[in-house]
């Protein structure tokens, strides 16, 4: 890992994967997206270039999804479920980490999430990534 780059540590829910990344641009990266899946998983990332994430431990109990074209590895936790980080699709030397998995971070630290238009994905139109809107968090006074 570059130590250039803005390095924490991770963990699922039950503790059981834990692991180092640096994320590439901080989070100045982060995003959520409108495809099927993420929709329903709901995750604000950020970016790790690949070799940018370290399983410290548990890699044995971590488990992955891949849908549609294939391309896209999600891994999650296969004891808790959580889901911590993917390979991503339109750019496979990145990974996407749940920003809910790191330490001392939660998604509700940002008050502006862009949202990609993982719907009409790059990769199945040969446009540049939309971005489709911001997802706003105001906490109450």
């Amino acid at each position: 890992m570059d130590a250039e780059t803005d390095l924490h540590a991770g963990r699922c829910h039950c503790g059981a994967v834990r692991f180092d990344v640096a994320l590439s641009d901080g989070f100045r990266s982060i995003r959520r997206c409108t495809c099927s899946y993420c929709r329903m998983r709901g995750a604000v990332v950020a970016m790790a270039e690949a070799g940018g994430i370290r399983i410290r431990q548990g890699a044995e109990v971590l488990t992955s999804y891949r849908f549609h074209t294939g391309t896209a590895e999600h891994f999650f936790c296969s004891r808790c479920g959580i889901y911590t980080h993917h390979q991503r699709r339109s750019d496979s030397t990145l990974y996407a980490v749940n920003v809910a998995c790191l330490e001392g971070i939660s998604p509700f630290d940002f008050p502006a999430v862009p949202v990609m238009d993982g719907v009409n994905h790059t990769n199945d139109t040969g446009q540049l990534t939309r971005r489709a809107g911001t997802l706003r968090y105001e906490p109450a006074d």
